[in-house]
């Protein structure tokens, strides 16, 4: 049966999803949540705050970072989607491209499959649409090895906006209605800080798929380079970010620090509602 995004979510409000790594070497929380007590711990905090989503991955993405076995992948993640499913009250969300990975976490209860390489790795478009959950497809230029060594576009947004249109396409084509995508314009994915900017400027540009729109920019690097802050004292500019994100046209803003985002978001969303 064919589960639509509207089943799962309203989002005629903005919604934060939590980010749970269970990897050694994510960039911001890499190590923590590799115990599953302490990943179900870290999960029922951000629930308790107020994420509508949990996006758990058990692949590193950050740039330079080595991809990781199925088998690896698969023991990390599995456990936590389905311990978090059977606990909260909530959407689960797989943050993978592995198609072996996202049919045992849809079997034990992910509804949403959250995809960088945007469902290209060999499989997955299919297995996605076997698996008939909704999906968010994310623009990167290159592969996480060497995606930041000399990004070059002419036109970034355009550019952007054009892989992410011809996607969606490709997806209605194997059977995975527009009902069942989001899209994620990839900041700092294959970017370079003008990139991202520009990204988050024009973001607007992208409500011509009419297509709900997801952004990750929670503690990312260009945040570092505009403050000169490290990982962990980003917050201040992560808010800012989903602010602006918001007031763009942002309707999931992916997040570490849960209840922060939540409040920040509320304030955009009453005062954006102020004629």
């Amino acid at each position: 049966m064919k589960t639509l995004l509207s089943d799962l979510l309203d989002l005629s409000r903005p919604v934060v999803m939590g980010v749970l790594n269970s990897t050694p070497d994510s960039f911001s929380d890499g190590g923590r949540f590799l115990n599953l007590d302490a990943a179900l711990k870290h999960a029922e905090k951000m629930h308790r705050e107020g994420a509508k989503i949990i996006d758990v991955g058990g692949e590193s993405t950050r740039p330079g970072a080595e991809p990781v076995t199925e088998i690896e992948e698969l023991e990390r993640v599995v456990p936590i989607v389905e311990g978090i499913a059977k606990r909260f009250d909530l959407v689960v969300s797989l943050d993978s491209s592995t198609p072996a990975v996202m049919r045992e976490a849809v079997g034990v209860g992910a509804k949403l499959i959250n995809d960088v390489r945007a469902l290209t790795r060999p499989g997955a478009l299919q297995q996605a649409a076997e698996l008939d959950v909704p999906v968010c497809i994310m623009h990167m230029q290159g592969k996480p090895q060497t995606m930041q060594a000399r990004p070059i576009y002419h036109d970034v947004v355009n550019e952007v906006l054009g892989f992410l249109r011809q996607r969606v396409a490709e997806l209605n084509a194997a059977g995975i209605a527009n009902e069942q995508i989001l899209i994620d314009p990839g900041f700092g994915f294959g970017k370079s800080l003008q990139h991202n900017l520009q990204l988050l400027k024009h973001l607007t540009r992208f409500k011509v798929l009419t297509l709900p729109i997801l952004v990750g920019i929670s503690r990312k690097s260009m945040l570092g380079a505009i403050t000169g802050r490290a990982v962990d004292e980003r917050l201040p500019a992560s808010l800012a970010a989903a602010t602006l994100a918001v007031f763009q046209g942002a309707n999931i803003v992916r997040a570490h620090d849960v209840a922060e985002t939540v409040d920040a978001i509320k304030i955009a969303v009453e005062v954006s509602g102020v004629d």
